[in-house]
């Protein structure tokens, strides 16, 4: 290996990702009296991004690591001497995975009441959202940020597009989370992913309930890893895993809930024509979905590139949407007769149609989709698609 390769390998495995999300927080805490909380899955980088606004801000921080008792007691105490006891002398109060400290949202309010110059930085997982209590306690008093793994858009703060599209195999097939983009060689990514999709990723759904039948969870994310595209029907999910329509769309409903997959529900206007009561889902990151299905096979040699492409692109888009604060309801849409498109937004009062192909394509806009709903219509392929996500 040259000198030049390996100085490249040690740059590249300690690159640190601009979250565009970053500057956001640094204004609220600077400006705005609100508790900040910033949720998302585990391992996407919410303790590195919050370090890095706590460096920027060079406010005398109190850090609390919330798996400590000592913290935990006072900050689940309700007492407030004891909570201005431990935050006194300080400027800003940071909670890392907040969610581990039982009565949390009580707390922060006492402190955000009566404490109006402290300012108030927590990251917690989906548990921590789902659990209620935060949001109640809160209201009125928060701003909430969504961290997930790393967009397109983020590392093109680093990379040229020339580079973008020179990553772009590595990025489907291993995902985005940080670590990942960090971690060289295959075989460490691959054995990265299988930590996680191993155990982070179900840690929000185990400590936030008693789940009767925990590998049933994992066997319901290995069906939807093969059906990424496709809709999917509850019924035969809840046959194929022995569990009951209700149990299955809870579990679907925590998935989901811990940022692991997302739904993309069927668009109508003319139920007698149109599907309208079905979903598709797909992964927040194609890393995690294709190591659910033990498949980290290059493009060239896969069977399902189509469909790996069609998940990527959503997943990016809805990075994109999240992060540039864009207010769309997004769809696919199918008629009884088998016409589909892959993926609809809609903007107001107008639709916008989009084509996900990984190969070339001439495929055009259907007629009964552009007489109903108008002409905004694009393919969206591997030469185009940074204009769709960036």
């Amino acid at each position: 290996m040259t000198i030049n390769v390996l100085f490249l390998l040690i740059i590249t495995s300690i690159m640190e990702i601009d979250r565009l999300i970053k500057a956001h927080l640094v204004n609220d805490l600077k400006n705005q009296r609100k508790v900040v909380l910033l949720y998302g899955p585990r391992q996407a980088g919410k303790t590195t991004l919050s370090k890095q606004v706590i460096q920027e801000l060079g406010f005398k921080t109190l850090m609390v690591n919330a798996d400590q008792s000592k913290y935990i007691e006072v900050l689940s105490s309700r007492d407030f001497n004891r909570l201005r006891s431990l935050v006194a002398g300080y400027d800003l109060l940071f909670i890392d995975e907040g969610q581990r400290i039982p009565e949390i949202g009580i707390n922060l309010k006492i402190l955000h009441d009566e404490l109006p110059e402290l300012k108030i930085l927590v990251t917690g997982s989906s548990s921590f959202l789902l659990s209620g209590r935060v949001s109640e306690s809160l209201a009125g008093r928060k701003k909430v940020y969504t961290l997930l793994p790393v967009s397109m858009q983020e590392l093109a703060v680093t990379y040229n597009l020339f580079e973008l599209k020179d990553q772009l195999e590595e990025r489907i097939i291993f995902g985005s989370y940080p670590e990942v983009i960090n971690t060289v060689g295959s075989a460490a990514k691959e054995e990265y992913l299988n930590d996680i999709s191993s155990s982070f990723i179900f840690k929000d759904i185990l400590e936030l309930e008693m789940i009767k039948y925990p590998l049933k969870i994992r066997d319901l994310l290995r069906l939807l890893a093969y059906q990424i595209g496709s809709q999917v029907s509850i019924h035969e999910l809840g046959t194929k895993l022995g569990l009951n329509r209700d149990t299955v769309e809870r579990y679907l409903f925590l998935l989901e809930q811990s940022f692991v997959i997302f739904k993309l529900p069927a668009f109508s206007h003319n139920p007698r024509k149109e599907i309208s009561k079905s979903q598709k889902y797909y992964f927040y990151d194609t890393g995690i979905r294709n190591i659910l299905i033990d498949n980290m096979k290059t493009l060239s040699d896969r069977n399902d590139t189509g469909a790996l492409w069609e998940n990527f692109i959503i997943a990016e888009r809805r990075k994109y949407l999240l992060y540039n604060k864009h207010n769309v309801n997004c769809y696919f849409w199918r008629t009884y007769s088998g016409t589909e498109i892959d993926y609809v937004e809609e903007r107001m009062t107008e639709y916008f149609a989009y084509e996900i192909k990984s190969g070339k394509s001439k495929t055009r806009i259907p007629i009964s989709w552009s007489e109903k709903y108008g002409t905004n219509f694009q393919i969206i392929s591997m030469e185009n698609y940074l204009d769709f996500i960036l």
